[in-house]
């Protein structure tokens, strides 16, 4: 991170071009949105987005859906045009706030002005920006012969900052780097409406289809989902909140540490009076701003937000540990204590190395103290920590773009950030080598696990909070079909016959969770049977379908390795055919987002 908060935050790659009549060498593809934007919604029932091509010259072949040959010609071409800026959005509606009387107030908006207007883009910041931030890497899942590896076994993921970061880089005008994309992570970030659990059963429920793929004639997808019960907010459990807030020099922008601020304000208006905030800012060193305090006081919390300010370098492990410090020193008996570390990035003062952060967050753990993540900002986003640190700290990661964001993270789906309901979720898919010659399991690359992890409870897995919906698909073709995802072998033996009384199951499915605060997991087990399979693609529900477009989506994006010759097109149709009731919009701004990535722009290659 930047020392000097001063500085230029950035420069163009391309040169202006000066004088009369003369061009303009390269213009910026798209219009940076302010931080606080509002989503753009569909109004008319459709898809939504304003379509730059209606307002401006476009690239040669910008209006052609992207294929996964299309980038290596755009990195070629310089980035073109879009002159306009997008319409600018009416201003947000200031969020209440409640006040030491438990009365509801307006809360302050003091960074509106800073924040009022889109700044128009400067040719070659997008490309600058998301170029320098870090992601992990990891190798799409490979295709599986069931007769040599039957059994897939992975860890649940309920984050969605890879969503926030793909949505950042297409409003940008630029596509996101395939490091970027964890298709489980944009499939997660919809919720569905899967049955909820019965009451005194388990903390969720499991359903099971199967449907023939859309881009690929000769096989099939299963989709798992899994929900959790949404309980009163009423009845949940005090908590004990620890804002851990970076405040280094290069937080000094209008989408870092204002937007941070606002996020922040957002989560208040969800607290109950009990619930008690702590604050600790990091910045050269790190330190207290506010001890402990209930959230009747919110005049004190906002004053404590409000003083903060951007400058020095980033100390980010000391915070974390001044952080779980004061985090168990206010935990009670029943109550649930959490650090929500908010950042744009790196750690770089003092305690700095990822394998060091992450292993003191595993040791934390223990304490009952969890830890989220909300990441801010381009340019200097080490998304790799953040996982980290979030899949060690038994929390969830999320990447808050616009006050939108803010508000589904921490308002709308504040249960599931604030709460867990299972602990330490692992699922395992055994394929009847009889039913089933080959498979891919769909994203969670990042949390593959070994097959004798699934039954070892001291391996730690992901966890799951109240009101979450976790989907994943599985693409795999029957044993009957010639061909499919893998070829037919000359000399491979016939399969195996069925297991008895099991002809009709395809395959079977583990799961393991622990309650919280226990050491034993407890298991689940159902068998996937024929019975779960429907005759055609468009005769599965609309979540499936909506999931599957959601799915194709992350993999073209990725290079469309999969997905082959489906096209952006055919995502925005199938999504639009799929979008639902939609009452908050997310699904519709998905659409727009699919129509946005049919002109954006691969990054250029950074300068050395």
């Amino acid at each position: 991170m930047t020392t000097e908060p001063k500085a230029p935050r950035r420069r163009s790659m391309w040169p202006a071009v000066a004088g009369a009549g003369v061009g303009i060498a390269a213009i910026a593809l798209t219009v940076q949105l302010a931080p606080w934007q509002e989503t753009l919604r569909d109004t008319s029932g459709d898809a939504a987005m304003p379509q730059a091509s209606e307002k401006t010259e476009l690239a040669k072949n910008a209006n052609q859906p992207l294929v996964a040959q299309d980038r290596a010609r755009l990195a070629e071409e310089a980035p073109t045009a879009l002159t306009d800026a997008l319409p600018q959005p009416a201003p947000i509606a200031p969020a209440l706030m409640p006040t030491p009387g438990g009365a509801m107030a307006p809360m302050a908006m003091p960074n509106a002005a800073k924040m009022s207007k889109p700044a128009v883009a400067v040719p070659g910041i997008a490309y600058v920006e998301h170029g320098r931030d870090r992601f992990p890497k990891a190798d799409d899942n490979p295709v599986k012969r069931v007769a040599d590896d039957p059994v897939s076994t992975f860890s649940a993921d309920v984050d969605t900052a890879s969503y926030g970061v793909m949505r950042a880089a297409l409003m940008d005008g630029v596509l996101p780097l395939p490091d970027a994309i964890r298709t489980e992570e944009l499939i997660n970030y919809f919720s569905y409406d899967y049955p909820a659990p019965v009451k005194d059963t388990a903390p969720f429920a499991t359903s099971l289809s199967i449907a023939p793929t859309p881009w690929n004639k000769d096989t099939r997808l299963l989709r798992i989902g899994l929900k959790t019960a949404v309980p009163d907010r009423s009845a949940m459990p005090p908590a004990r909140l620890v804002f851990l807030i970076d405040t280094s020099g290069s937080m000094d922008a209008p989408d870092k540490l204002p937007l941070l601020k606002n996020a922040f304000r957002l989560l208040l208006t969800t607290l109950k009076p009990e619930d008690t905030v702590a604050i600790v800012a990091y910045a050269g060193s790190a330190g207290t701003v506010l001890e402990p305090t209930q959230a009747k006081e919110g005049a004190k919390i906002l004053a404590a937000l409000e003083r903060l300010d951007a400058g020095g370098s980033t100390a980010g492990g000391e915070g974390l540990r001044q952080a779980y410090a004061l985090a168990e020193a206010g935990k009670t008996d029943g109550s649930v204590s959490r650090v929500i570390l908010a950042t744009d990035g790196d750690f770089n003062v003092g305690f700095t190395e990822v394998a060091d952060l992450q292993a003191f967050v595993e040791r934390q753990r223990a304490s009952g103290v969890t830890l989220s993540v909300l990441g801010f900002g381009q340019g200097n986003y080490n998304d790799e920590l953040m996982q980290a640190l979030a899949q060690n700290g038994n929390g969830n990661a999320a990447y808050i773009d616009s006050l939108t964001e803010a508000r589904k993270v921490l308002v709308e789906e504040v249960g599931a950030t604030l709460f867990t309901v299972a602990s330490d979720v692992k699922l395992q898919v055994e394929f009847n080598p009889a039913e089933v010659k080959d498979y891919r399991l769909v994203g969670y690359e990042t949390r593959a696990l070994r097959q004798e992890d699934f039954s070892n409870d001291k391996v730690d897995a992901g966890d799951i909070g109240a009101g979450h919906t976790v989907t994943a698909l599985y693409e795999f073709t029957p044993a009957s079909v010639t061909g499919g995802l893998t070829e037919t072998l000359r000399y491979q033996v016939a399969p195996p016959a069925a297991p008895a009384g099991s002809t009709d199951e395809l395959a079977f499915l583990r799961i393991r969770y622990k309650t919280p605060g226990e050491n034993d997991s407890k298991l689940i087990e159902q068998p996937v049977t024929q019975a779960m399979v429907v005759d055609s693609f468009e005769a599965a529900d609309a979540d499936f379908r909506f999931a599957t477009a959601v799915a194709a989506f992350g993999d073209i994006l990725k290079g469309g390795r999969f997905t082959r010759d489906y096209r952006l097109e055919d995502v925005a149709a199938l999504a639009r055919s799929a979008k639902g009731e939609d009452s908050a919009g997310h699904r519709a701004a998905f659409i727009g987002l699919v129509d946005l990535a049919k002109t954006a722009r691969p990054l250029a290659p950074l300068p050395q």
